[in-house]
C-alpha cells in the first residue's frame, strides 16, 4: 500500500482482493461474518467469480490484514470466549458508501473490467439492481468521488458499451489491466479467425474430393 502524489492511497492486488472478499461475504453469508482468517483465505482463493484467480497462503493474507488494519480499512474483532480473531471491512464507512455503491465496487474489485450490464448480471445477492440504469447511477457516484474510486474507459474497438474499472490500485494498474484485456481480446479474436480459416480449407478439400469422386462416377456411364 502506498500513496500517490495527490495523497490518494493505492492498494496492491492482494489488499484489493481481501477487502472485496470481506465485502462480498458480508452480503452473501451474513451469519458467518465477520470472517475468520481461514474463511478469508478460502474466499480469496475461490475459483469462481474471481479474475484473476489467486493462491494466497494464510501467512500472506495475515500480512495483508495487518497492513489494512493499520490504514483503517479493516477491523479485527476478538469476541469474548472466542479463540480466533475475525475481520470486517470498513469501506462503507471510509468512503460513505451505501450498499448499491459498495456492491458495484466489490464486483469490479473481484472480477476486473466490466460493463454496467455485466455488473448487474453478476451482482447477485450483493444488491438487487432493477435496471442497468441503476448500476450506471451507482457507477457515476463512484466516478464523481474525490479521489475517484472508479473510471469509465473509452469504448474498445468493435464494442457498443463502455467498460468500467476500479481505481483502488491506481491509474497505472488500471491502464495495465485495460491493455491486458485488449491483448486478450485480440488473441481470442485471432484464434477464432484462424479456426475459421482452417475450417474453410477443410471444406474446400472435401468439396474437391467430392468433385473428383463424382467425376469418376460419371465416367462409368460414358
Amino acid at each position: 500500500m502506498e500513496d500517490t502524489p495527490d495523497g490518494a492511497e493505492v492498494l496492491d492486488p492482494f489488499e484489493i482482493r481481501v477487502l472485496a472478499v470481506l465485502a462480498e461475504k458480508e452480503a452473501l453469508t451474513p451469519d458467518n461474518y465477520p470472517l475468520s482468517l481461514n474463511a478469508l483465505v478460502n474466499g480469496c482463493n475461490q475459483l469462481s467469480s474471481r479474475d484473476p484467480v489467486m493462491a494466497l497462503s494464510e501467512e500472506a493474507v495475515s500480512e495483508v490484514l495487518q497492513r489494512l488494519m493499520q490504514r483503517k480499512y479493516v477491523n479485527g474483532i476478538t469476541q469474548a470466549g472466542a479463540r480466533v480473531t475475525k475481520y470486517e471491512h470498513r469501506m462503507r464507512i471510509k468512503w460513505s458508501l451505501e450498499q448499491d455503491k459498495l456492491a458495484v465496487l466489490s464486483i469490479l474489485m473481484l472480477r476486473g473490467l466490466q460493463t454496467a450490464g455485466e455488473i448487474r448480471t453478476r451482482s447477485g445477492r450483493l444488491h438487487d439492481f432493477k435496471s442497468v440504469a441503476d448500476v450506471e447511477h451507482a457507477l457515476q457516484f463512484l466516478i464523481d468521488k474525490y479521489p475517484p474510486l472508479v473510471s469509465r474507459l473509452p469504448l474498445a474497438p468493435g464494442t457498443k458499451e463502455p467498460r468500467y474499472g476500479q481505481l483502488l490500485g491506481g491509474e497505472e494498474a488500471l491502464a495495465r489491466e485495460e491493455t491486458a484485456a485488449s491483448l486478450g481480446g485480440s488473441v481470442a479474436q485471432g484464434s477464432r479467425v484462424g479456426a475459421l480459416e482452417q475450417e474453410v480449407q477443410q471444406l474446400r478439400r472435401q468439396v474437391e474430393d467430392l468433385t473428383a469422386q463424382f467425376a469418376e462416377f460419371r465416367k462409368q456411364f460414358e
